[in-house]
């Protein structure tokens, strides 16, 4: 059962401004990275089921970020179906996030009040996602979609809460780039990883990173 209620989880996502993305087959590898990040000022953090066994990594860190990290919002990403959904909502997942819209997850979301954060291309495919119960529209790939397609899709639904995800850097230019356009949030992956700081596990190098981050989404917003 998710931890945090929907609005909290739309909240924190509004009021940090960014969601790291990761994936790691080892356990102890993926909690040493979530602590990093939490240290480093982050409350929501995107676990993705991209692996083999992603599931029971994503079990354990749930147990371990309520001890650790208990104000972390741990939610789970590239989810395409309802039923692989459903298995992490039973692991106490607290927002789904997906590169697709597909409605049945909306289904299964809303039944337990827990957000799901489609990815959308499209302005139509926002919109549906919107009239399906998402909050928060996922923008992706962003790196191919630019921040203009957020500033035009803005104009005439200028309610609209957009993450954007794929092509996110952490530097100022990037990142005055894309809230300039008006986007609710950042979803960053890679840029926020680099795979020789994971291989040399420099956590402190992580913390400092997520830290200098979110100093630059709060000076550019």
């Amino acid at each position: 059962m998710a931890k945090f209620s929907k609005l909290q989880v739309i909240a924190a996502a509004k009021e940090t401004g960014m969601v790291p993305v990761f994936f790691h087959k080892d356990v102890e590898v993926a909690k040493q990275v979530v602590k990093a990040c939490y240290d480093g000022g982050v409350r929501v953090f995107e676990f993705t089921n991209r692996g083999d066994f992603a599931h029971e990594v994503f079990g354990e860190l749930v147990k371990f970020a309520a001890k650790e990290c208990p104000e972390l919002i741990l939610g789970i990403g590239s989810i395409i179906d309802p039923a692989t959904a459903a298995l992490y909502l039973q692991l106490g997942a607290n927002f789904i996030v997906g590169p697709l819209f597909n409605p049945e997850i909306s289904k299964v979301a809303n039944r337990r009040l827990v957000p799901y954060m489609p990815g959308c291309g499209t302005v139509s495919e926002v919109n549906a996602a919107q009239e399906s119960g998402c909050d928060i529209c996922k923008v992706f790939p962003g790196d191919v979609l630019g921040a203009s397609f957020v500033k035009g899709l803005r104009a005439p639904m200028p309610w609209s809460m957009l993450m954007v995800t794929g092509g996110v850097k952490p530097e100022e230019a990037n990142l005055k780039a894309w809230f300039s356009a008006g986007v609710t949030c950042v979803g960053m992956g890679s840029n926020l990883f680099p795979a020789d700081v994971i291989a040399a596990k420099d956590w402190g190098k992580i913390t400092q990173m997520c830290k200098t981050a979110l100093d630059i989404v709060k000076a550019v917003r």
